[in-house]
């Protein structure tokens, strides 16, 4: 049996962030290895070309000798209960005192010299992210933008090393092998049924979140949702609410006849001013100011980038408003709590209501959630893909219903059911992996019917 030798790394896993790992360590001259659980991974020979003495080792771990590895650096996408990790599952120490399995944010996390600001969530991160980022951008800062969502964080720190300030979306895979993240800011932003195969339940699940306040100096949260808090309050933790602040919180109330942002008492802009539509995009605007202000940005230059901000693809874009139709591409809706968040965000806003467009790999979840908020706010949801008899099954008696076999047939009923100011939302609740290679390609879809509509003038 292959063994990694003594005082040699181990890198598991050939991915996106797998070849970012290898790309820090031989900058740093450490000496590593290589693993990947494929026979043959994508890209292989392209790595090979490009670090031509690492070894690697391709197939199943229970084949390598791990028990001498100095390190074993995991890869986001690899599960820890993989078999032949084992024995490394309770974070054996070395002489160190370090823990013997990381990922790769703790590599970041040694090596970085400037402020972190830190984003989860199971929903919601790439937006609130990118605002972060293009709020210090505009107020003169230099900030490199990445982690989970774009370039890796360990790349931001060869092809940004003079940044004053990283601001880092991380999921729950790369949080859970993070021993001590010590982030500026740590934010939380919400936490839905999602990688549940992956994490086993929801306390699972948040357990694996929660290192992003390990070390933090100020955190923001949720306050509408207990599960975003830390297990124990910080000296300094910010809350935001889509009801009226209370305190010092960032909420939504009254002021001149309309809803407002408020930081407390204190008025900020009015709601309807921010580009990205829905309460909820006014929640993660609300946490991004709540961050922007503990970074000293001014509150003039933020309010400006969100009056401008019309979202990342596939993240409740507003694609085409057509005859009083609005059609919003949220194809980045994979699981039920973003599904939940956009019809109850968009919902309240529309004189109309809400045309759903769903289905697809459900992976397990439970659909039951999403009926009282299509009762409320639904005209017709109209069901495609793999799991949309169960779908169907959960929301009957709730709505009007419609099962098609792909998302161009739901499209073409959404044309005929849609009325002036209803919303044509895409917002599926499920993996597209039954009829779609990733989501992009999915929303990519939408994207080109609804431009369609566009150009033809009809709805």
């Amino acid at each position: 049996m292959p063994k990694v030798p003594r005082g040699v790394s181990l890198v598991v896993g050939l991915g996106v962030s797998g070849r970012a790992i290898c790309r820090h360590l031989s900058r740093l001259g450490v000496r590593y290895m290589v693993a990947d659980t494929r026979t043959a991974p994508p890209g292989l020979e392209d790595f090979r070309v490009a670090h031509p003495d690492i070894e690697i080792h391709c197939g199943p771990l229970t084949t390598l000798d791990i028990s001498e590895a100095e390190e074993v650096v995991l890869s986001p996408g690899v599960d820890p209960k993989s078999a032949g990790l084992e024995s490394l599952a309770d974070h054996t120490r070395l002489a160190t005192g370090e823990p013997r399995l990381v990922g790769e944010i703790a590599l970041f996390v040694r090596a970085c010299q400037a402020p972190i600001v830190a984003i989860t969530g199971s929903n919601a991160k790439s937006t609130v992210t990118t605002l972060i980022g293009d709020m210090a951008r505009e107020a003169g800062h230099r900030v490199a933008v990445g982690g989970n969502l774009g370039t890796p964080a360990l790349d931001l720190l060869m092809d940004e090393p003079e940044a004053a300030l990283y601001v880092l979306e991380l999921s729950s895979f790369q949080l859970e092998f993070t021993p001590w993240l010590g982030a500026d800011i740590a934010v939380f932003l919400n936490l839905s049924a999602d990688h549940l195969d992956r994490h086993g339940d929801m306390a699972g699940y948040r357990a694996a979140k929660l290192p992003i306040f390990r070390g933090a100096r100020h955190a923001v949260v949720n306050a509408e949702d207990p599960m975003t808090w830390p297990t124990a309050r910080l000296v300094d933790q910010d809350a935001f609410t889509t009801r009226t602040p209370r305190c010092d919180e960032w909420g939504i109330g009254c002021h001149q006849g309309g809803d407002w942002l408020l930081h407390g008492d204190e008025p900020l802009m009015p709601a309807a001013d921010v580009r990205l539509p829905g309460r909820h995009n006014q929640a993660n605007a609300l946490a991004a100011l709540a961050v922007g202000h503990r970074l000293g940005l001014p509150m003039a230059v933020m309010c400006s980038v969100l009056r401008r901000f019309t979202g990342l693809p596939h993240r409740g874009e507003l694609i085409a408003d057509v005859n009083g139709v609005r059609w919003i591409n949220d194809s980045k809706g994979t699981n039920v709590g973003a599904t939940l968040a956009a019809i109850e965000g968009l919902g309240p806003t529309l004189e109309g209501r809400l045309v759903l467009l769903a289905g697809g790999v459900g992976k397990g979840a439970d659909f039951l959630p999403l009926a009282k908020p299509l009762a409320r706010f639904g005209r017709e949801a109209i069901l495609f893909g793999e799991d949309a008899g169960k779908l169907a099954s959960a929301l009957d008696g709730q709505v009007a219903l419609s099962r098609v076999d792909h998302l161009e047939s739901a499209m073409a009923r959404a044309v005929k059911v849609a009325r002036p100011g209803d919303c044509v939302l895409l917002s599926p609740a499920c993996a597209s992996l039954d009829q779609f290679v990733n989501y992009q390609a999915r929303g990519e879809a939408f994207r080109r019917f609804a431009s369609h509509l566009v150009s033809e003038g009809q709805s």
